[in-house]
């Protein structure tokens, strides 16, 4: 039995390739920048083409660097940025336009043209999701209305849609499978997350041709062979055995797996989500409802609460205000925020508030206010927005959190994670492998073609670094909360 997974996490920034041994451990890792295309304010997009040669670069540099060929592969998992939208000619797979990310506000007037027919009520009870940007129908909608002849090739049947997952698998197998999985599906805002299929309905509403769209898969089987991949390694056809979709890809890899357990990803972005097991939970307070996989027959539902900017919030004071040359540097300047609330909202506001107008703002300042309290504040504040989505989460699900499985890139980041702790008021427990989006890709394909047996089998490789408790009374961590609430407030307002 082959003993090694190869993950492909794509995500918003970069794409990686990381080895995953049958212990969880990670053998080797690579990874790759690629260009953020903002032609426009509240614009970005990505060139689809540049995201695949990332990924067969980092393919290549983690054999290269391992030593291992893909004939010592069991199986391929692709882990993705969800909702970023691309189109492509069927026949040759090149794109018609850049990709249209999952941060890009370019289809707002498409979504403003939905909300004034009606619509919300029944596009939430379909799919758990509002009218958004966000979500991918409007970014299809956007691309056939403004690319010339999009809209006729389209509904000729001569395009493909996909989220970055069906994109990659089209090109790994040689342009023979046009799929997704349930995951991604669910984040489209035109699959019926009950029903477990595209929405003839809704489809219609929005004058999105069926022929548009892949088939939808589950997260744990073997798809195909990446036969691409020859071209880097002759050595051996190997399998691709699960996709899904970066949040709940890190939801499988922390081992949420019993009702009410909560992630909370620090990415580009911050995502929270909740197990709800069987049960789709339909909020009414902004979060989403969303299908967390569906393994061996069986779907799982979570609750969703969306930051949309979290990490990016610190490569903005590296790259934007150049405040320190890497990332990982930032902890350095951690002291004191000294009252001052940075609001991140560079491309609006997402889980409670769901304001695309709202842009990032600061307040506090006096001529006494240091780097050193510009860069706390906004790390701060991304535990703050992630205690805004938490405080609905409670609310929704009627359930007491006791304690928050963190992952991602920020996660490493020990004032932040010590914050985060003291603003929740509950255990902030950090796993030794902070890689979980890309292991949960591998577990799922792992399960499939035998490197795993069963979640039991997982649950025990998983081990944890650090457990973070609250190191402050409720009365100052209300003020401080009071204080963030009331900047929020003011932004909004400011537009």
């Amino acid at each position: 039995m082959k003993q090694y997974v190869l993950a492909i996490d794509q995500g918003t920034t970069s794409s990686r390739a990381i080895i995953f041994n049958k212990s969880s451990e990670i053998v080797c890792v690579a990874q790759k920048e690629f260009t953020q295309i903002c032609p426009k304010s509240g614009w970005v997009e990505h060139n689809a083409n540049e995201i695949w040669d990332t990924v067969c670069e980092v393919i290549k540099g983690v054999l290269d660097k391992s030593g291992l060929k893909l004939a010592d592969i069991a199986a391929i998992g692709i882990t993705n940025q969800r909702e970023t939208t691309v189109l492509w000619d069927r026949k040759t797979g090149e794109p018609v336009y850049n990709a249209l990310c999952w941060q890009s506000r370019q289809s707002q007037p498409v979504c403003e043209e939905w909300i004034a027919k009606g619509i919300e009520e029944k596009i939430h009870a379909k799919t758990g999701l509002i009218i958004n940007p966000y979500f991918s129908a409007s970014k299809i909608r956007w691309i056939m209305d403004n690319v010339p002849g999009v809209k006729e090739r389209a509904e000729n049947g001569e395009l493909c849609f996909g989220t970055i997952d069906s994109f990659l698998v089209y090109k790994l197998t040689e342009g023979k499978l046009h799929i997704t999985d349930v995951t991604n599906a669910s984040r489209t805002m035109m699959f019926n997350i009950t029903e477990m299929k595209w929405d003839e309905e809704l489809l219609g509403l929005y004058g999105i041709p069926a022929c548009l769209l892949p088939k939808v898969m589950s997260n744990s089987e073997v798809y195909g062979n990446a036969t691409a991949l020859k071209a880097i390694d002759a050595s051996a056809e190997v399998p691709v055995a699960s996709m899904i979709g970066d949040q709940q890809a890190s939801l499988f890899g922390q081992c949420c797996f019993e009702m009410g357990s909560v992630k909370n990803t620090y990415g580009t972005g911050c995502f929270m989500l909740m197990n709800t097991k069987d049960k789709p939970v339909f909020s009414k307070n902004g979060l989403l409802t969303t299908i967390a996989w569906k393994v061996g027959g069986q779907t799982e539902y979570a609750l969703e609460g969306s930051v949309f900017i979290g990490g990016s919030a610190v490569q903005w004071l590296r790259d934007g205000l150049r405040f320190f040359e890497k990332s990982s540097d930032c902890e350095k300047f951690t002291t004191t925020s000294d009252g001052v609330y940075v609001v991140p909202a560079f491309v609006g506001l997402g889980t409670p508030y769901w304001d695309n107008d709202a842009r990032g703002a600061v307040f506090g300042l006096t001529r006494a206010t240091s780097r050193e309290n510009f860069v706390t504040a906004t790390i701060e504040s991304i535990a703050y927005q992630s205690k805004d989505v938490m405080e609905v989460m409670k609310e929704e699900s009627g359930m007491k959190i006791g304690s928050l499985a963190v992952d991602g890139g920020a996660s490493a980041n020990n004032y932040m994670m010590q914050f985060q702790a003291d603003i929740l008021d509950v255990n902030v427990i950090r796993p030794v492998c902070l890689e979980n989006t890309a292991l949960g890709a591998a577990y799922l394909a792992g399960l499939a073609t035998g490197v795993w047996n069963s979640k039991d089998d997982i649950i025990k490789n998983h081990s944890i670094d650090r457990t973070f408790t609250s190191a402050i009374d409720e009365e100052k961590r209300a003020a401080m909360y009071k204080g963030w609430k009331k900047a929020v407030e003011a932004t909004r307002v400011f537009k």
